[in-house]
This record gives structure tokens, C-alpha cells and sequence, in this order.
């Protein structure tokens, strides 16, 4: 089975030692596992899981240099993509993956347990609120985030985790140019700068997928995010 992981990778020059490849094995099976009694994903099929969550996730490296990278917070994370499969890659990173549904966030720290992953933790909690704390506010190099939004909205959450100078990578599908016209404004006022879009298929597939490359460049005015739910309802324009 890890073959096809590995000869994957290959496509992206990412190579996996046995116990990174073993870390994959076991984050796949207690996916299966967990899956049966809680809706972690639709997708539960080997190959398909290798492609369209585990490459998925790590295709990133197309678009950032993530050995220049010291830490990175994933927000809702989900089942834990794409946090783990880049701590597991990139073991070097320091990982804080955050997810608002409690039992979501204990399957993640069963994963982390039996993985024996280091320098990884998951949160419950609201984007909106840790991003008011000291500890996590302008603190990362890079904001990461398969999340299901409007841009204009998923930066409202993102955005203030990230340093001057870290990025925010929304992972998006292929057509992404009205949404990234739609939200420059907002981007503007969070104190990002959308430097690129790198566009590209995961290999294998026909599955057209987006990284937006967003730079921060002024600190995030204290008043954003506003409080819960109102970057969803009224996303800044």
C-alpha cells in the first residue's frame, strides 16, 4: 500500500522515510477506523485517500519553500488536513491544527498519540477567538487552510494568526479569479497582500486545484476577526 503513497510523492520530490511512510499508514487506518462511527470524510478508498488528502495536502511544496518555515496553524483542520500529512513530511515544523467540533479534535490527538508525532497539537475552539489571544495572534510563519469559504471570510479568520512578513495559503479549487477579485478589499484591511496564484493538477489526476499566496504585510486591526459568525454572514467588501 505504501508504494502508492510513495511513488506519488515522487511527483512532488518529497521522499519518506520508513517511519514517515509507517506515520501515513497508521493516520489512514485510524481515518477508516474513526470514519465508521463519525463523518470524517467521504473518501475511505486507499488511492483515493493517498490523492485527494495526503497529496492533496502536501502539494503545497509548489508553491512555498516549507524548510524556510519554523511553525504553521491549519484552520479547521477537519480531519487534519492538510496539518498532518505536513508535520509528518516536514517533521522539522511546529504544528497547531484547530477545528471548532470537540470529537474531531480527539481523533486528532489519537493520531498524533499513535503516530508518536512531536511538536504537534490540536485545539477546539473558534478561529475567532484564538485569534484574539496573545500566544496565537500575529505568531506564524504560515497560515494554512482547506476550509470550505468565501475568501473574503476565510481570511477574516486566517489572517490575524500570521506574522508581518508569514503568508496565508488558502488551499482552493481551480477557478479562483472572481473570488480572489472579491476579496482584495478585504485582504487589504487584514493587513495581507495577495502576491500569487499558483495553479496545478494533482499528479495523476484531473483535479485542477489553486494556492493564493498571501503575504501580510501591516499588522491585523485589533477589531478583526469580529466576533463569531459575522465573517460568514457579512464577509468584509
Amino acid at each position: 500500500m505504501n508504494n502508492i503513497l510513495e511513488s506519488k510523492l515522487q511527483e512532488l520530490n518529497i521522499t519518506l522515510d520508513e517511519n514517515q511512510s509507517e506515520q501515513f499508514h497508521i493516520f489512514y487506518n485510524l481515518l477508516t477506523e474513526w470514519n465508521k462511527v463519525m463523518n470524517l470524510t467521504g473518501i475511505t478508498e486507499y488511492e483515493e485517500v493517498v490523492e485527494k488528502h495526503f497529496l492533496d495536502s502536501l502539494a503545497i511544496v509548489k508553491a512555498v519553500d516549507l524548510q524556510k518555515v519554523q511553525n504553521i496553524i491549519d484552520i479547521g483542520t477537519g480531519a487534519g488536513f492538510p496539518g498532518i500529512p505536513l508535520k509528518i513530511a516536514y517533521p522539522q515544523l511546529d504544528v497547531t491544527l484547530l477545528d471548532s467540533l470537540n470529537k474531531r479534535v480527539r481523533f486528532l490527538d489519537t493520531v498524533i498519540e499513535n503516530t508518536g508525532l512531536n511538536g504537534i497539537k490540536a485545539m477546539h475552539g473558534r478561529a475567532e477567538d484564538y485569534a484574539k489571544q496573545t500566544e496565537y495572534r500575529e505568531n506564524y510563519d504560515l497560515c494554512v487552510s482547506r476550509a470550505v469559504a468565501n475568501l473574503a471570510t476565510l481570511s477574516e479568520y486566517c489572517i490575524p494568526y500570521i506574522r508581518t512578513g508569514g503568508i496565508f495559503v488558502p488551499y482552493k479549487s481551480e477557478d479562483v479569479e472572481n473570488e480572489v477579485e472579491h476579496s482584495k478589499k478585504a485582504i487589504s484591511l487584514l493587513g495581507g497582500n495577495i502576491k500569487d496564484i499558483v495553479k496545478f493538477q494533482l499528479p495523476g489526476t484531473d483535479i485542477g486545484r489553486s494556492f493564493i499566496i498571501i503575504e501580510k504585510t501591516n499588522i491585523t486591526p485589533k477589531k478583526y476577526p469580529r466576533k463569531a459568525g459575522l465573517p460568514t454572514k457579512e464577509p468584509l467588501t
